[in-house]
């Protein structure tokens, strides 16, 4: 039977187990349904039996991951929260993401990345505690050596590119030029005297 708060099932027990219906977060459930739950706890005394259908999809879906992912697999899926030491991603299962391998550089604001979704490399798979430790960096800083490879066989004397100025000093500037960063020099940079490039 289903009510406003409860889901009655039968687990083939002397009685039928309790599930919140909160658990089924909007699905549609009807009498007749078969449904995978957990079975928390009997008590004895009065038969009464507390399921739990959450607990079982985390179990499946963490059998799954592991029966089709290793470490080393690029895995995508959405931050959901920010925790202490990093952040949740869901893959299926909750994995964690720890906040020095969000990204390449510093993170100032590891919450801005709540919401969005980032592929991930697996770095450690712990079956005994069913934990998940995945990294973007390594998932970026591979992409970039990727296209680090690539712009090293296109490029030639003479090209003309368009780049992304990504750090300013005093004797020039670094532009990143699709995947590798090239040297613009002040001398470079115009035909007249300059004092600093920051000046164009």
């Amino acid at each position: 039977s289903v009510s406003d708060d409860w889901v009655i099932v039968d687990v083939g027990y002397k009685a039928e187990g309790e599930v919140p219906k909160s658990h089924f977060e909007g699905a549609e459930i009807n009498v007749g349904d078969q449904v995978d739950v957990l079975i928390e706890e009997v008590d004895e005394s009065d038969g009464r039996i507390m399921l739990s259908k959450r607990k079982a999809d985390r179990i499946k879906g963490w059998e799954h991951i592991v029966d089709t992912h290793n470490e080393g697999d690029v895995v995508s899926g959405r931050v959901t929260r920010k925790i202490k030491g990093g952040l949740l991603i869901d893959i299926g299962v909750p994995v964690f993401l720890p906040a020095s391998q969000i990204a390449i550089g510093r993170v100032d604001d590891v919450a801005e990345y709540v919401g969005r979704d980032l592929e991930c490399k697996i770095i450690k798979i712990d079956e005994p505690r069913m934990n998940i430790v995945v990294s973007h960096r390594k998932f970026l800083e591979e992409c970039r050596d990727v296209m680090t490879s690539n712009i090293l066989d296109e490029i030639e004397l003479f090209q003309v590119r368009r780049g992304i100025v990504k750090n300013i000093t005093d004797y020039g500037a670094f532009i990143d030029i699709g995947g590798i960063d090239g040297l613009l020099h002040i001398t470079d940079m115009s035909w007249g005297r300059i004092n600093h490039p920051s000046e164009i």
